[in-house]
């Protein structure tokens, strides 16, 4: 999730964080068959995916509850948290590999061109149905088996802490939707593996088929693989 929420539904409490679309192909394998399927996009936050796929002619549904809030409160509260969110990296840098991305001023760059993106993209997304305010694991509105391929970016698995039963919950609801879920990454906020991960493996491989593969994107250590799960 490209957002950190402690309460869903208050602006003051989310750290947004975005990332891009060469950053979702990596860490999520999309071919580019897979970039023309219709795709759900879990917790996207001011992730500039949405944009850059619409770019592209491509559709994506982006589903977060931070999509309640207006651009003008939204770009204020990225200009509210920027400073503490890169201070935190910084502290940390230890737990971060330098390699594709090679410091702290450059992940700055990248994130803030990627919400900028979403920013200039998001009133017309937002009238154009490409961004839906929503929570997790609450039903989405849309028929079984919509969409070819769901995605969650650094939400599920990652928040360890908002318990298994809401994760299983919100997967099984994207299931509902998808062909296949693929998540990212199978860490926690740590940078450990996550405590719901074997658990969620082990509901799910009774009759889903489960994978858990090796990507070539790591920027938290050992963060580089994703779990699919497909019918």
């Amino acid at each position: 999730m490209d957002t950190i929420l402690k309460s869903s539904f208050e602006l003051k409490s989310v750290v947004p964080w975005g990332r891009t679309l060469e950053e979702y192909q990596t860490f999520f394998q999309l071919t580019e068959e897979d970039l023309h399927k219709n795709i759900l996009s879990i917790g996207d936050g001011p992730a500039s995916f949405n944009s850059e796929m619409h770019q592209k002619g491509n559709r994506v549904l982006s589903l977060d509850p931070i999509y309640a809030f207006s651009t003008e409160q939204l770009l204020d509260r990225i200009q509210e948290t920027r400073t503490e969110v890169m201070m935190q990296v910084r502290n940390n840098a230890e737990k971060f590999v330098w390699t594709t991305i090679k410091n702290p001023d450059e992940l700055e760059r990248i994130r803030l061109q990627a919400m900028s993106a979403f920013i200039k993209d998001f009133a017309a997304g937002n009238a154009e149905n490409r961004y839906v305010a929503h929570e997790m694991p609450t039903a989405i509105d849309c028929p079984d088996n919509s969409f070819d391929l769901g995605l969650s970016s650094h939400f599920l698995i990652l928040y360890s802490t908002l318990g298994l039963d809401f994760h299983i919950q919100s997967i099984t609801e994207m299931l509902r939707l998808c062909k296949e879920v693929r998540i990212f990454p199978l860490l926690n906020l740590n940078a450990e593996k996550s405590d719901v991960l074997d658990e969620i493996v082990e509901h799910f491989s009774k009759d889903y088929t489960v994978e858990i593969k090796e990507v070539a994107y790591e920027f938290q250590k050992n963060g580089n693989q994703l779990l699919s799960i497909k019918k």
